[in-house]
């Protein structure tokens, strides 16, 4: 009835987030948590496409922990395989999906720092083996980085990006656009156009990276990070 409901007063696509957390240490995520979160998400897809909606299926690893990149490659992979196992199960319509995925990237408190073009190499790596080509466009989630992290690991998935990743490869951020809007506002009317103006940096930012130009360093965005340990939204 909701899907109904929110079509009537317009609405055309739906998004459904569900979280998975990487804890070596205990074993997680499970099969069954990965099984389980898998079959809400196709569920969700399949009543929103019954409803005339475009559903948006957002499996994020999360950033908590200390695994590498390596790790969070081998977990993102199997969530994705299981998800689109479960997609397929529910019959879903894969070419009326958005996916909304983490980028591949090592835990917050991990030693190791890796670069851009190894986050995108480990990021396109895990989406071709694990993603149909049917699947129109990934729009990745920011997930905690940094504004300059977020714009810059996307302009080097989109520069090496080849003919093996048929996806359409953009954004949909919610800290990595608004974070330095926020600090520029505070508020205040006083500071609206000022940011206004941080929006529209952001935002070209982001577009630029989205189609792998050069010119997103000039405006990248904030160093400072949006990570906040065991977030809850």
């Amino acid at each position: 009835m909701k899907c109904k409901e929110y079509y009537e007063q317009g609405a055309r696509f739906a998004k459904w987030r569900a979280v998975i957390k990487i804890d070596r240490q205990q074993g997680h995520p499970s099969d069954l948590a990965i099984e389980e979160t898998a079959h809400s998400l196709a569920r969700y897809a399949a009543i929103c496409q019954a409803h005339g909606l475009v559903p948006i299926v957002e499996p994020e690893v999360l950033m908590d922990g200390d695994h590498d990149l390596c790790t969070a490659m081998n977990v993102t992979e199997r969530v994705l395989k299981i998800v689109y196992g479960k997609l397929y199960a529910h019959r879903v319509f894969l070419e009326g999906t958005l996916l909304k995925p983490n980028m591949v990237l090592a835990g917050a408190d991990c030693p190791t720092k890796y670069s851009p073009e190894e986050i995108a190499r480990a990021t396109l790596q895990t989406l071709a083996r694990a993603v149909p080509s049917a699947v129109p466009g990934i729009v990745f989630l920011s997930g905690g980085q940094s504004e300059e992290e977020a714009s810059t690991n996307l302009y080097w998935i989109n520069k090496l990006k080849t003919k093996d990743h048929p996806w359409a490869l953009s954004f949909s951020y919610g800290r990595a656009l608004q974070h330095s809007v926020l600090n520029a506002w505070k508020g205040s009317d006083d500071n609206k156009a000022n940011a206004q103006l941080v929006l529209l940096k952001r935002a070209e930012a982001c577009r630029d990276a989205a189609l792998g130009k050069e010119s997103i360093s000039a405006n990248a965005g904030s160093k400072e990070s949006t990570f906040i340990k065991d977030y809850k939204y």
